[in-house]
């Protein structure tokens, strides 16, 4: 029959079919949006993302021409959390990962806790951004919406939820909380107890690629699907992208350019040394069974290329929708060749790793009446490849190899773009004939949950397939090393400006 993979990200849902063999059969993608009721928040209307994400999944099926799939797996947004009542409703709105409301609750954490203990406890830097200080947020500001919850779920658990009746977690996503103690291997029993929350009131924790059992008839009768397929505990987007680009041993990396911009690398132990402590870098369970991941995090990402397209391109846009061509292209299509005359801090969201200055701002030197939207387009993607490339040393420093970094995600289907990492970055770019990866992570997970594959390396030795790869060239490497010696004076230049505004 065939194989779903239901990525729900932090601007959209996108259902993905495949058949046994994971060849894309069809996809089908919803957006919805990311509200912003006060400075600093970033909300989400969970019951609104679990239609929409049923909208993609009825569209894909329908293209798709099937009447049955075997399973279902999920990739979705870490961090984002919410209060239920006993039937899985939301009782408020998701508190997305980019939610940065939460600066006294982290301020708490490493006062009780101390900030090298949370990391050594659970692999995750102190960060306002942790699903762990939200919950804390909740509890204190929203008392009775705290007292009626029945659990605290993140969209995994919670769309796990609808489907089955069954709240369960990957350990995955879990260990991504900042709740959970990745050396025990369990939700932290030391933290749950210092903030007064049950185990009870949080998901159980599965195995990614294992069974959560059978879909609900009432929700496979709406998505189009005559048989109750079985639904596979997934994974955190990153790591499922991690497994659907093919990082099932250490040494490969993927770059992810959604919504943000994510680097991870594989890791046979969860190793957390001094340097990517100091670099704010996360370390948690792969989808990948025995493996870890280390990820680095830009907020921004192409949200701030989607940010541009929407405030300033709507010539652009409109021959876009007049001619089917895609509008980045057409703004970007006048670039000249070399680093652009314009310099862009990418801190839309604040800075992100190493730094996690959440007071950080966007910034664009260099403006002449002589530049053009060719020019800032460029250095917008100049700009996050730059914060990618400070990341990347930092892994390296840390004593991570890294021998290649394959590219998913929107920003992979720019050829200007993964080029461009390669010459900045350094280190070839491979690019998957899926690139989608996400989506088929979590088709993988649910093909071995379903039996289908015996483990995710045999799906992913007989089945990945690399499209192109993007040697770095010599002479643009020159010229962009150039440029990184100024980019890296820029933060530091105008940061005290970018808190006092």
């Amino acid at each position: 029959m065939a194989l779903i993979g239901l990525d729900i990200g932090t601007t959209g849902s996108k259902a993905h079919v495949f058949d046994n063999d994971l060849n894309l059969m069809a996809s089908a993608s919803r957006e919805y949006p990311v509200d912003i009721p006060h400075p600093l928040w970033a909300e989400q209307d969970a019951e609104k993302v679990w239609i929409l994400a049923k909208e993609s999944l009825r569209e894909a099926i329908q293209k798709a021409g099937i009447h049955g799939a075997d399973a279902i797996s999920f990739s979705v947004q870490g961090e984002a959390i919410a209060p239920v009542d006993q039937d899985g409703n939301a009782l408020r709105p998701m508190m997305l990962g980019m939610d940065t409301r939460t600066a006294a609750q982290n301020d708490w954490l490493k006062k009780e806790f101390g900030s090298r203990e949370l990391f050594n406890m659970t692999g995750m830097p102190a960060n306002v951004n942790n699903t762990l200080p939200k919950i804390i947020w909740l509890k204190e500001n929203e008392p009775e919406i705290w007292r009626k919850a029945h659990r605290f779920l993140l969209y995994e658990d919670f769309i796990i939820n609808k489907m089955t009746g069954t709240a369960l977690i990957s350990k995955c996503l879990a260990s991504r909380t900042q709740l959970f103690d990745i050396n025990k291997d369990q939700w932290s029993t030391k933290i749950l107890e210092k903030i007064g929350l049950d185990v009870s009131r949080l998901a159980e924790v599965r195995q990614s690629g294992t069974s959560a059992g059978l879909m609900r008839s009432e929700v496979s009768s709406e998505i189009g699907l005559t048989n109750q397929p079985l639904v596979a505990v997934g994974g955190h987007d990153q790591a499922c992208g991690a497994l659907g680009s093919g990082l099932t041993k250490p040494g490969l990396a993927m770059v992810s350019t959604g919504t943000a911009e994510v680097v991870e690398v594989a890791l046979d132990t969860a190793d957390l040394n001094d340097r990517l402590y100091e670099g704010n870098m996360s370390v948690y369970f792969h989808t990948f069974p025995g493996l870890y991941v280390v990820m680095t995090l830009n907020q921004s990402g192409g949200f701030v290329l989607r940010w541009y397209r929407d405030t300033f391109c709507e010539i652009e846009q409109q021959r876009a929708g007049q001619t089917g061509a895609d509008a980045y292209d057409l703004v970007l299509q006048a670039a000249a060749p070399g680093p652009s005359p314009v310099m862009l801090l990418p801190h839309f969201a604040g800075s992100g790793t190493p730094t996690f200055d959440i007071q950080s701002k966007g910034a664009l030197v260099g403006l002449t009446f002589a530049t053009t939207k060719a020019d800032i387009a460029k250095a917008i993607m100049e700009g996050l490849t730059m914060e990618l490339r400070v990341n990347l040393e930092i892994l390296q420093q840390g004593g991570i190899r890294i021998d290649e970094l394959r590219a998913i995600g929107g920003g992979a289907k720019s050829e200007l773009w993964l080029q461009m990492k390669a010459d900045i970055s350094g280190i070839p770019v491979a690019v998957p004939q899926v690139t989608e990866a996400a989506g088929m992570g979590a088709a993988i997970l649910a093909g071995t949950a379903a039996g289908i594959f015996t483990d995710p390396a045999s799906a992913i030795e007989q089945h990945l397939k690399i499209k192109k790869v993007y040697q770095p060239k010599p002479e643009m490497q020159k010229l962009y090393n150039e440029r990184y010696e100024l980019y890296r004076k820029l933060y530091p230049a105008i940061k005290d400006i970018n808190h006092k505004l």
